[in-house]
């Protein structure tokens, strides 16, 4: 099946030939975290953008009860029943739609059948939470279609339960409330015990945000974020002894962290603590200077954080720590580092818009001098949530 990376509309006809008068094109977004990394399963604040990348699902109806998947970035077809969604690991991204429409219709929200096929600019892999996009925007074409009410808020939910209960990966709310809730020049403030959020004003003037992928394939994230979590759940433990009432290790305050010292007898956990109480820390720093326009010291908080996830939470490894000195050292920029789970995906850097050619020489250079990998790179400002795009698809 040829691919038209324009449009993916002449593709859409090729795997869904017929009338296009009931067709509907549905976009979801991916999302980068400008800051407060592994905080968000220890309760803490983060402040994740939605992209102008993503993912576009266009929706043939069908009313035979069968349901087909197809994406530009895959070679694989899948058809299924319905009635028959359970999960098939040679079924591969089309377990991601299958979860979604699984939780959705637990939830009241049925289909009689349908062609999806999706189409996107995010890479695979890379932590920009391309599986949350396809996730959501599914459901968001889902309940279209169906005439279903569900508010935003719940659609993200049932994204994150498909992902916990069907895909079996115990990700966090960020990711689906990013995709879900973005808006335009903006980035959301969320607290992830809570769930209270915020839109914060985005305003980066000379500068943009640059995505840098470095191209390391991430096969350890899994088993490090995994200890990560567990080291965390057991500095809570010891910490709880002593602070009556402390259920995250977010919640903890710079006050108590000092006087938390000595109670922490294990180097590797006290390093871990000191990394969540001083990114939560900056996460709320962070929303002050972007409230006021300094960028100058939002760059140094950024730099600030990728030295904790560095040295104290141990998550960044060779290519990215290679990857954000070259951004870091690089003409124009004034802050960068590593975003997402860490062990490769992508660094962010906060770069002037006169020297983004300069910048991505500069890195390219010495990111590849070093590790022999070379690293890609994707501009994109901060865009709106899941959303139908049919008039502009039938505007083509």
């Amino acid at each position: 099946m040829s691919i038209d990376t324009a449009t993916g509309h002449v593709n859409f006809q090729t795997f869904s030939p017929g009338d296009m008068r009931n067709v509907r094109r549905f976009f979801a977004p991916g999302r980068v975290n400008l800051i407060g990394e592994h905080t968000d399963y220890n309760g803490g604040s983060v402040l994740p953008v939605a992209l102008e990348l993503g993912t576009w699902l266009t929706v043939r109806p069908r009313t035979d009860g069968v349901l087909r998947f197809f994406s530009t970035g895959f070679e694989q077809q899948v058809e299924v029943l319905v009635d028959d969604l359970s999960f098939n690991p040679n079924h591969g991204f089309a377990n991601y739609p299958k979860g979604i429409l699984t939780t959705l219709a637990n939830m009241g929200v049925g289909l009689s059948g349908g062609d999806f096929f999706y189409h996107s600019n995010l890479p695979s892999g890379a932590g920009l939470s391309s599986s949350a996009a396809i996730e959501v925007v599914t459901g968001y074409a889902a309940v279209a279609l169906a005439g279903y009410p569900l508010a935003f808020d719940e659609l993200a939910r049932a994204a994150q339960r498909a992902e916990n209960e069907y895909i079996g990966v115990q990700c966090g709310i960020m990711d689906q409330f990013s995709v879900t809730l973005g808006k335009q020049n903006t980035a959301l403030l969320l607290d992830c015990d809570s769930l209270h959020t915020e839109y914060i004003p985005l305003d980066l003037g000379d500068f943009m945000l640059v995505i840098i992928n470095s191209n390391k394939q991430r096969s350890l994230t899994e088993s490090a974020y995994n200890e990560r979590r567990q080291e965390c759940e057991r500095a809570l433990a010891v910490l709880q002894k002593q602070w009556t009432g402390l259920n995250f290790l977010a919640h903890l305050s710079e006050v108590q962290w000092e006087a938390s010292q000595a109670t922490l007898t294990e180097p590797v956990l006290r390093r871990r603590v000191r990394h969540i109480v001083t990114e939560q820390r900056r996460v709320v720093d962070a929303v002050a200077t972007l409230k006021v326009g300094n960028l100058v010291e939002f760059g140094r908080l950024l730099n600030a954080s990728h030295s904790s996830l560095r040295d104290d939470f141990e998550v960044s490894g060779w290519e990215l720590d290679t990857l954000v000195a070259a951004a870091q050292g690089a003409p124009g920029c004034i802050g960068a580092r590593m975003t997402g789970a860490g062990f490769g995906g992508c660094a962010i850097a906060l770069v002037s818009r006169e020297r983004v050619r300069d910048f991505r020489l500069h890195v390219t250079d010495q990111y590849a001098a070093v590790t022999g990998l070379v690293p890609s790179f994707y501009e994109s400002g901060a865009g709106a949530g899941v959303r139908e795009v049919t008039e502009r698809m039938q505007n083509l």
